[in-house]
């Protein structure tokens, strides 16, 4: 498995490729809920490819403010789920904000998946919310 992050045309093809597969079919999201202003040609996406061209997990970067980026959008195909790739994508897009200067890193976590947030260090900062009708918790970890 060989994961890439940055903003090349081909790598924002296969980020969107996987979130339309997994948000828009699978779960069933509005497509122009999943595919918003930030999906802009300069946003850098990490994504895992299977023998190197196959895209099968991504997550895209975002900034909150100076110091806290937002990893966001992750997503993995269910034939690959289990494999951990999901915290390959959080950890790569996490050097990239370390790279930037970022301090922290803050997600929008669903419930269910909040405790695998939290085998990533991340720990709960909010009470539950709902987001898009989904039940979620704000989660942040130090960088």
């Amino acid at each position: 498995m060989n994961c890439h992050t940055g903003s090349e045309p081909w790598n924002h093809a296969a980020a969107l490729f996987i979130r339309m597969n997994v948000f828009v079919q699978e779960r069933h999201i509005a497509i122009a809920d999943e595919f918003d202003d930030n999906d802009t040609p300069e946003m850098i996406y990490a994504v895992c490819y299977a023998d190197d061209e196959t895209p099968v997990a991504t997550g895209r970067f975002q900034t909150i403010d100076a110091t806290t980026m937002r990893p966001g959008r992750i997503a993995t195909l269910k034939e690959y789920r289990g494999q951990h790739l999901g915290a390959q994508i959080i950890a790569a897009l996490e050097t990239v904000g370390r790279e930037k200067g970022f301090k922290s890193s803050l997600i929008h976590s669903e419930l269910t998946a909040q405790k695998f947030y939290e085998k990533q260090g991340y720990h709960v900062v909010s009470d539950i919310y709902e987001e898009e009708g989904v039940p979620c918790v704000n989660v942040e970890k130090t960088l």
